[in-house]
């Protein structure tokens, strides 16, 4: 068959870069003498038929702007197959010969989902949390880092200046490696992440070591889907603040992570990877997502989003761990 149109959508979480990697699709589409229409509100929008034509100038100033421009919305019906049926008639209606699909895991998986009809479709990884299998790094991962790492920093200071413990709960669902990251980079005490177990007990001894050691502040950085989050650990110590030897005081940046212009990293690497997914469906590929592998633009199976990504790697675990103390 023939590639004449392309829909795009993106899908789950926003994340800084959907929106250069909406222009990547439409822009590549366009120079490749294809129609490219964008999808609004994610599945839900491919199953209500929310299609619309996009062009060069649509897409113009874009670029620089966090969110997604087509919106975003969970579409529980389309995991059904009645759903997808009708995101497939819709597809024909409006004369679509494959889909480019912007998202994290749930979404790639909706992807796979479709691709399993036969219908084309290429992924684009995109997801602050950075828990889809085999990407080493994916859209939005380095603005969001670089946002939490900008609190850490802000607090540090104010946390000097009280002695305080901060707890700052960065976001990530299951995945650890944003807090993790952020840890290393912004020079925490403690990195508390859901791959590694870590006691209430094993925390306070190492913030009752930095305070002996003099230090006149400490971090705590804190993944949200870690079995004790911040609050809880907060909690845990108002009934035994003498562990710690510092008063604490807790941070969720949540969604302001998300939020924001992305930084020159996700701009690039989402232009990299939309302008990829164009090419591969123009030439005839189906079923695969972009995502930068081994630090190249690489094509890899949509089945593989299925499985779990690997734990962090215990190299930067470790160093973590060293540069704490």
């Amino acid at each position: 068959m023939t590639l004449k149109r392309v829909a795009v959508l993106t899908s789950g979480g926003d994340a800084p870069g959907m929106n250069a990697a909406i222009r990547a699709v439409v822009r590549t589409g366009v120079a490749r003498g294809l129609e490219v229409v964008g999808v609004r509100q994610g599945y839900s929008g491919l199953i209500d038929g929310q299609l619309q034509p996009l062009g060069t100038r649509d897409v113009a100033g874009i670029l620089q702007l966090g969110g997604t421009m087509l919106g975003s919305a969970r579409a529980p019906e389309f995991q059904t197959p009645e759903g997808r049926d009708r995101a497939l008639r819709g597809l024909g209606q409006h004369r679509v010969d494959g889909v480019v699909v912007i998202g994290g895991n749930g979404s790639l998986a909706g992807a796979q989902a479709l691709a399993g009809t036969g219908f084309p479709v290429v992924g684009v990884a995109s997801t602050i949390d950075n828990d889809v299998n085999g990407a080493d790094i994916t859209i939005g991962v380095d603005t969001a880092l670089n946002i939490a790492l900008e609190a850490i920093d802000r607090l540090k200071t104010t946390a000097s200046s009280h002695q305080r413990a901060f707890l700052v709960e960065v976001m990530g669902r299951n995945c650890g490696y944003l807090a993790l990251a952020a840890g290393v980079a912004g020079g925490a005490e403690v990195v508390v992440i859901p791959e590694v177990e870590m006691s209430p007990d094993a925390m306070a001894d190492e913030l009752q070591a930095a305070y002996t050691r003099g230090k006149r502040h400490a971090i705590v950085v804190v993944a949200e889907g870690a079995r004790w989050d911040a609050l809880a650990l907060a909690r845990h110590f108002e009934k035994h603040r003498e562990r710690i030897g510092f008063e604490l005081r807790v941070t969720t940046l949540g969604h302001v992570q998300r939020g924001g212009a992305p930084g020159a990293f996700d701009r690039l690497l989402a232009t990299r990877l939309g302008a990829a997914a164009v090419e591969r469906l123009a030439d005839g590929e189906s079923g695969t997502y972009m995502a930068l592998a081994r630090g190249a633009v690489t094509p890899l199976p949509l089945q593989q989003v299925l499985t779990p990504k690997p734990p962090p790697d215990r190299e930067l675990i470790r160093l973590a761990q060293l540069m704490a103390r």
